[in-house]
Parts: C-alpha cells; sequence; structure tokens
C-alpha cells in the first residue's frame, strides 16, 4: 500500500471535533506512486443503493481491489453490508465505521468510493483528497457553486486521481462516446442548440417529523445542512432497493434536474468541449415557467435548454443526433456502428472505450493519469444545473464567469454561491 502523508492520530483528532478541526498533509509530493501489481485497498462512505450497486457491479469481484472498509451513518445499512462483503471475501475482516475520519485516517486505504448524498459530497472528498486517497465520488459532484472551484483546488493541490461517477462517458455501449465524436467531428454541421430532457428543479423539504430509527446517526447524516427532524423519505429505514426521496429537495440535492441532468448536461458540455469552461450565462424562457425551458448560453453562440426528449438532443445546421442510455440516432441517418471504409481518413477526433468507469479510475490510480471524469469535470458539469436551478428560484437571468468562477453583474442576491453552513460542518479548506 501507499505510504500515508497525513498523521493518524492527528486525523482522527479533527474528525472526532466534528470535522471542523483543520489537520495539515507533512508533505503531499512524498506519496508515491503505486505500483501496477499491487493490491488497492478500498473504503466505501455511505452504504446506500447507489454503494451496493457500484460494490456488487464491479470492485467485489475485481482482483485488483480489495474493500477493507465500509462508513454508513444507518446502523443496520453499516452491518449488512459488512457482512456482505465478509461473505464474499470468505472472512471477517471488513472493518465497519460510523465516522469517516476513522476510516481515512487507516494507512491500508489506498482510495475511497464516496457515495453519501450530495450535501456531504465536497467535505468528504476534500478531507479524502487531504488524507492521501484517491477518490471516486457520485454525482452530482458538488452541491454549490463554491463547493466546486474548492474542490477543485483540493485535488490538484494533493494530486488525487479523481474520478466523477457519471458513468456515462465509459458505458451504455459507448452510445455517448459515439455521439460526441460524430458531433465534434463535424456530423450535423455547426452545432446550434442542445435540449437536455431531465427532471424539476429543487423544492424546500417540509416533510413533517417522524420516529427516529434506532441506529440512524441522524446528525452525521444532516452534517452540514440546517437541522431538521427525521423522516424515512431523506433516510428510509435499513437494507432497502429503491433510490430515496432526498433528491428533490434543495437542501440535500438539486431536484431531479441535477440527479439525471449530472449526466446528460455532462454529456451537451463534452459535445461543447465545455470540459474546463461553461456557459457565460442563464435566462429563463420568456413566459417565466419555473420548471422547464431556462436555457444555458456559451461564448460561442450555441444555447442549452432544459426541456426535450429524455437524454441530449443535439441540433445542428446540417442535422441532429438524439441519445440516451438505450437509443442513439441521427437525422439524417446514420449508422454509428459500422466499420471505417477502407482508406477512408481516419477521425480528427476520437474517445476511449473503457472497459466501465471503475476500470477507469482504477487504471488511472496505477498510472497516476487523469480519468475521463474528472473533478473539475464533475463540478463544472454541477455548476450548469445549479445555474439553472438558481435562475428557476430566483426568477430572473444571471451572467455567469466560467474562468473566474463568479457571477456578474450588481444587485445580485445573497447566497449564490453557498448556503448557511452549521458551524460543526465547516467547508474544508484543500
Amino acid at each position: 500500500m501507499r505510504e500515508r502523508a497525513i498523521d493518524r492520530r492527528q486525523f482522527v483528532k479533527a474528525a472526532g471535533a466534528g470535522l471542523a478541526a483543520p489537520f495539515v498533509l507533512r508533505n503531499p509530493a512524498s506519496l508515491r506512486r503505486t505500483p501496477a501489481n499491487e493490491t488497492l485497498g478500498l473504503g466505501i462512505i455511505g452504504m446506500g443503493i447507489r454503494a451496493r450497486n457500484v460494490m456488487n457491479g464491479f470492485l467485489l469481484n475485481d482482483a485488483r481491489v480489495r474493500i477493507l472498509a465500509v462508513c454508513e451513518v444507518d446502523g443496520t445499512r453499516r452491518e449488512h453490508y459488512r457482512g456482505e462483503i465478509d461473505k464474499h471475501y470468505g472472512n471477517a475482516d471488513c472493518a465497519a465505521y460510523v465516522d469517516y475520519g476513522d476510516l481515512l485516517a487507516r494507512d491500508d486505504i489506498d482510495a475511497v468510493v464516496i457515495t453519501t448524498p450530495d450535501h456531504w459530497h465536497v467535505t468528504q472528498a476534500i478531507h479524502a483528497a487531504q488524507a492521501g486517497k484517491d477518490v471516486y465520488c457520485e454525482k452530482p459532484l458538488t452541491h454549490t457553486l463554491r463547493e466546486g472551484r474548492r474542490l477543485i483546488e483540493a485535488v490538484a493541490k494533493h494530486g488525487t486521481v479523481f474520478q466523477t461517477g457519471s458513468q456515462q462517458r465509459s458505458e451504455y455501449g459507448h452510445r455517448f462516446v459515439k455521439a460526441v465524436e460524430f458531433i465534434r467531428n463535424g456530423g450535423i454541421g455547426k452545432l446550434l442548440t442542445v435540449h437536455v430532457g431531465v427532471g424539476d428543479p429543487t423544492r424546500i423539504c417540509e416533510l413533517p417529523a417522524e420516529d427516529l430509527e434506532p441506529g440512524l446517526d441522524w446528525e452525521r447524516w444532516q452534517g452540514p445542512v440546517p437541522a431538521r427532524p427525521y423522516h424515512s423519505d431523506l433516510s428510509p429505514r435499513g437494507v432497502h432497493g429503491h433510490y430515496p426521496d432526498w433528491r428533490a429537495y434543495g437542501e440535500y440535492c438539486g431536484g431531479y434536474l441535477a440527479d439525471m441532468g449530472a449526466h446528460h448536461f455532462d454529456i451537451a458540455q463534452w459535445a461543447l468541449d465545455a470540459d474546463s469552461s461553461g456557459p457565460i450565462g442563464v435566462s429563463l424562457p420568456r413566459d417565466g415557467d419555473r420548471k422547464r425551458g431556462a436555457t444555458l448560453h456559451y461564448a460561442n453562440g450555441v444555447d442549452v435548454v432544459h426541456g426535450g426528449p429524455n437524454g441530449a438532443t443535439f441540433i445542428g445546421t446540417n442535422g441532429m443526433v438524439a441519445v440516451d442510455r438505450g437509443r442513439l440516432s441521427a437525422v439524417p441517418g446514420h449508422d454509428f456502428d459500422a466499420p471505417a471504409e477502407a482508406g477512408a481518413e481516419p477521425l480528427a477526433f476520437t474517445l476511449p472505450r473503457n472497459v466501465s468507469h471503475v476500470d477507469d479510475w482504477i487504471q488511472c490510480i496505477h498510472s497516476r493519469a487523469t480519468p475521463i471524469c474528472s473533478a473539475e469535470i464533475g463540478a463544472r458539469t454541477a455548476a450548469v444545473c445549479q445555474l439553472l436551478n438558481l435562475a428557476y428560484r430566483h426568477g430572473r437571468s444571471f451572467q455567469w464567469d466560467p474562468v473566474a468562477w463568479k457571477f456578474e453583474g450588481e444587485n445580485l442576491p445573497a447566497g449564490l454561491m453557498d448556503y448557511q453552513r452549521r458551524d460543526a460542518f465547516p467547508l474544508p479548506r484543500g
């Protein structure tokens, strides 16, 4: 395993203080490259349905990694998945924690998978980077605009191999890869407009109070967001097989706009070659609709509209392309799977065909290369969703500088960049 550059006692002390106490890496540049033949020790933070899918779909059956620990604030889920991992490996070695700081302090864990609710992603990811761990973090990667910039800086500072869980860049029969290649090679001429069909913006959580489930650390589940009574829609009781409804509420997520928008706006950004930039503004539709029709404006003249068929629909001067997880089509028609004709010029722009999104991350941990969906890419796609949500929430247009990562103009509402966090859970600096 890689040498750790953080003092274990220092980290545990900080974590035990509600993660409010700062800690400093002695020398982050001293982390050595992991040999290609070395098994990676993994920890998983957050043991809901997405963690189960990633774990069962990829990690448990990959000989290059070994899951050594899990962290979960719900005791039933925590013990259930510890048991599943031990059963798979035929031992009783998997550790289980309620405080992710204890997991990050372990010297034998090289990397972590973060599958907690969105409002926890960046705090945990920055602490993981500070602890010398590589990170796979689910989408939407960030919950606020300030989080995005802070995470990009932390990952760069600590040399973290970071994969955002936007698996459409790697999976689903490479339909999205083929669509982006076709568009960026001029297949539909000059790109004019993109329509992204995803769900509604956020709404305020007004769920009534319910009796707290025994064994659930509700304080840790809430973390930095304003405190409220427990409700099972937010943290369903025990082991369950559905995606919980915390995704609908602005306190914890960007609504269903961001939940699937983090996937499909990501493909729009990719096709626009905007992975390191973004829109310069956002406006509401003329009819003032607060749920559909808000438009992102890019410096090259392309507009990206929230609304339309599921997935992403690209309209150009010479045709259109529509792509979703189960379909890929073009007008005029195009055979995306046809082999290149003999003697044809190679495409000017091509993309990798990864075995899987997790496989790309694991390979990059060994090579220290940048995965296909880095922290910056994930943060910029999340920022797109956040700009749309802010336009709907405030009923107005905004100008945005994607380079300076700030709003432009006067008379801006308060709280655009971040929310008021609880004192015990500040947003960490890298």
